[in-house]
């Protein structure tokens, strides 16, 4: 499990670059929507890799069954 940071660049005419590393999926949109508010007026967006991958959830369901016919 990866550590979920975001960091903040914040340039001499005010512009703030975010970025979001650690969060897969759109959740990061979620995490991020309160300090967006704060800050002003998102002028752009660049989704990473980790925005389109999914987490991986995986269940294994196994049943046997064994039937016998009468000889």
């Amino acid at each position: 499990m990866s550590m979920e940071t975001l960091e903040f660049i914040i340039y001499p005419d005010g512009r703030v670059q975010e970025k979001v590393t650690g969060i897969i999926g759109s959740s990061c949109q979620e995490v991020t929507a309160a300090i967006e508010a704060q800050l002003g007026q998102v002028v752009s967006q660049e989704k990473t890799s980790d925005y389109y991958s999914q987490t991986l959830n995986q269940s294994t369901k196994a049943t046997n069954q064994a039937t016998f016919s009468d000889w």
